[in-house]
C-alpha cells in the first residue's frame, strides 16, 4: 500500500487554503495631460515587486520619481505601497478618460501573482 501516503499528501494539499492574495484600498485615476495617474494603496501579504499594470488602453508606465520621474521595470511593494502625485513611485496610464468612468486594471507582481482590480476616474 505505497499509494496511501501519496494520496494523503495530495489530500492535504487540496485542503490547505490558497495563498493570500494581493489587494488594494480604493483606487482612483486622476486625469493628467495625455493620461491618468493611479492613486491609492496596494497591499501584498509579503514584500514583492509590481512588474506591470495593464488596462483596456494598454500598458501603464511604472515610474520612480526622485527627484525627476523615470520609467522603471518594477516598483517595490514592501507590504503596503501608497501611490499618488507626491510619492516616490507612480503608475501612469496613457489615453483619454472621463470622470466617473470605471477602468479595469490587471496588476502583475514578481511572484507571478496576477490581480484584477478596478479604479474610478475622478476630476
Amino acid at each position: 500500500m505505497k499509494r496511501w501516503p501519496l494520496l494523503c499528501g495530495a489530500a492535504a494539499l487540496l485542503l490547505t487554503g490558497p495563498a493570500q492574495a494581493a489587494t488594494s484600498r480604493t483606487l482612483i485615476l486622476k486625469p493628467t495631460q495625455g493620461g491618468a495617474l493611479l492613486t491609492g494603496t496596494l497591499i501584498v501579504p509579503k514584500s514583492d515587486e509590481l512588474t506591470g499594470v495593464w488596462s483596456s488602453v494598454g500598458r501603464a508606465r511604472l515610474m520612480r520619481c526622485a527627484p525627476s520621474c523615470q520609467v522603471v521595470p518594477a516598483v517595490p511593494v514592501p507590504g503596503t505601497l501608497t501611490l499618488n502625485a507626491s510619492t516616490g513611485y507612480r503608475v501612469v496610464l496613457g489615453g483619454t478618460f472621463r470622470a466617473g468612468q470605471k477602468v479595469s486594471l490587471v496588476l502583475r507582481y514578481r511572484n507571478a501573482q496576477i490581480v484584477n482590480l478596478s479604479a474610478t476616474v475622478t476630476h
